[in-house]
């Protein structure tokens, strides 16, 4: 690629890096004050549920890029690996930004293709071909029934911008509303159309895993949050489907992260219990669960990425992801335990991290929807603790591997790496009324 003469001057990267930085730092200027559309044309604007998730989106990839330092070193294609990250950056950025559905469709799928090609080109083992097509099968297919439901709304409405959505849910029908929710269902993923998640978590490399669990599973919410206007009517009535197949799904999950030995697998099927709640909330169609999910989605897409950066740290010093090998990681890498142990208790939901405030008012939002939830959510949220401790504890404690015999301390790029996942997450519950009370 054309970056790739660039890339062989030292500093090229890290002033790539350095640069999106600025820019991520720039957009934070950009915040809509008033809660509601600003910077309109005729496809693109921002509101409050677009900005959150274009800042989450451009932290991440600048974060990735930061993370990805072993392809540099390694002169491992890094212009096009440059390339690549920078073509999503775009994409999300379309993604959350549209006003029309169908632009919103098109680059909601065209964000898939710099993933892929992320996970292919730089995954680890080789079958991250079938992992590739688990990505794309999974989501290409469920996506063909939302062209279609959109097409539908066309036809119906003569326009797909998103101010003229409300209001017009006499146009839904069962086999509409099933065309329309399941694509983002599976995005998310919700249990059972959920396994395309952890394979391609497993090959992809830590840049793949970032932008899979920190942005890519939260365009399912967003999609979901955006074309309600029109599924009000049906969401009453299918809502209860989605809420007790999410939650008791959730549960299962929860039970299969006890039962993981893979520490990427471990992180990856513990964010399908997390979206699990995001599900439901979003399904109760009241104020607490539509604005809780959202501070869920953007808390757990900083606490994500950044447990598989630590699984990343952890798997270039033994070249293995394996539990029963990263075991007495404090004795080898006393100085990130602290991380592990800070991350960890945010993905449990310890204050005062943004994931507490997020859960708090899911928790709030089901039980008030229905009181028998509350059997569900004390075991979920006691196997989220009991999975995440697991984590901590398996890693961090026990006999060393006897094949290691030194040291190991981290560099200051990780130590940054983990301070810029960890202090936003903390950082963002001074402002409650931003990422909660702005419907």
């Amino acid at each position: 690629m054309f970056l790739t003469p660039l890339c062989l001057f030292p500093g090229f990267w890290w002033l790539v890096c350095s640069m999106m930085f600025f820019v991520s730092f720039i957009y934070l200027f950009f915040f809509p004050y008033f809660f509601c559309w600003g910077g309109l044309g005729y496809i693109f604007g921002c509101d409050l549920i677009s900005y959150g998730l274009i800042l989450l989106s451009l932290w991440i990839c600048v974060l990735m890029v930061l993370a990805s330092e072993s392809v540099f070193r390694l002169k491992y294609f890094p212009g096009f690996f440059l390339f690549v990250v920078i073509v999503l950056t775009i994409l999300l950025y379309c993604t959350f930004s549209s006003i029309s559905l169908l632009s919103f469709y098109i680059f909601f799928e065209s964000s898939l293709i710099p993933t892929l090609f992320l996970i292919l080109g730089w995954g680890y083992q080789p079958e991250r071909v079938q992992a590739g097509i688990y990505l794309l099968f999974y989501t290409l297919l469920a996506s063909l029934p939302l062209l279609v439901g959109i097409l539908f709304i066309y036809n119906s409405l003569g326009s797909l911008c998103l101010f003229t959505l409300s209001g017009n849910s006499y146009l839904v029908g069962g086999l509409f509303y099933l065309c329309m929710v399941f694509a983002f269902l599976v995005s998310m993923p919700m249990f059972m159309v959920h396994l395309w998640l952890p394979s391609a978590h497993v090959e992809a490399p830590v840049s793949g895993s970032m932008i899979l669990a920190g942005v890519l599973l939260k365009l399912g919410g967003y999609g979901l949050l955006r074309t309600f206007p029109v599924l009000f009517k049906f969401g009453f009535k299918f809502g209860v489907v989605w809420v007790a197949l999410s939650l008791v799904g959730g549960l299962f999950v929860s039970l299969f992260c006890m039962r993981q030995t893979d520490l990427k697998s471990l992180i990856a099927y513990s964010s399908v219990a997390h979206m699990s709640m995001v599900i439901g909330g979003i399904m109760t169609l009241n104020y607490w669960g539509v604005c809780s999910s959202f501070a869920l989605m953007v808390a757990h897409g900083l606490c994500s990425s950044g447990l598989f950066c630590l699984s990343n740290i952890s798997y270039e010093r033994f070249s293995s992801r394996s539990l029963l090998i990263n075991k007495g990681l404090i004795n080898l890498m006393p100085s990130m335990a602290m991380w592990w142990f800070l991350l960890s208790s945010c993905n449990m939901a310890a204050p005062p991290s943004l994931n507490l405030l997020g859960e708090i008012g899911l928790l709030s939002s089901l039980v008030s929807w229905s009181w028998c939830l509350m059997f569900v959510l004390i075991f979920l949220s006691f196997f989220s603790a009991a999975y995440t401790l697991y984590l901590y504890s398996y890693s961090q404690h026990g006999s060393i591997y006897s094949g290691i015999y030194s040291c190991s301390l981290g560099y200051v790029r990780e130590f940054l790496l983990l301070f810029l996942h960890w202090f936003p997450l903390n950082l963002i519950i001074l402002s409650v009324d931003v990422s909660v009370f702005w419907v």
